[in-house]
């Protein structure tokens, strides 16, 4: 659902989905904005899922790479909301 509304460019920018990083994939990307989007579903709470997802989120910045998290359940429920949270994300 996510995607559907993003390939469409709001406010002309341009994501990726499935974007490759040297140590990690990001969900969805957008390079003019350097933001990467993290949709999490159950897993993510699970195990080392919290830990390995502060390592990427640590790596990316570091590289210059903001990173922001939704729930997938959020993304499934409230799908407008979580829109506007990327495209003010992006405009940061």
């Amino acid at each position: 659902m996510l995607w559907q509304v993003l390939r469409s460019r709001p406010e002309e920018l341009k994501f990726r989905r499935q974007h490759p990083f040297p140590r990690c994939t990001a969900d969805f990307y957008c390079a003019s904005a350097r933001l990467a989007i993290e949709v999490d579903g159950d897993g993510h709470d699970m195990g080392n899922g919290p830990d390995w997802d502060a390592r990427r989120d640590a790596w990316l910045e570091r590289h210059g790479v903001r990173v922001v998290r939704f729930l997938a359940g959020d993304v499934s429920k409230d799908l407008e909301s979580v829109v506007r949270a990327i495209l003010l994300a992006a405009q940061r």
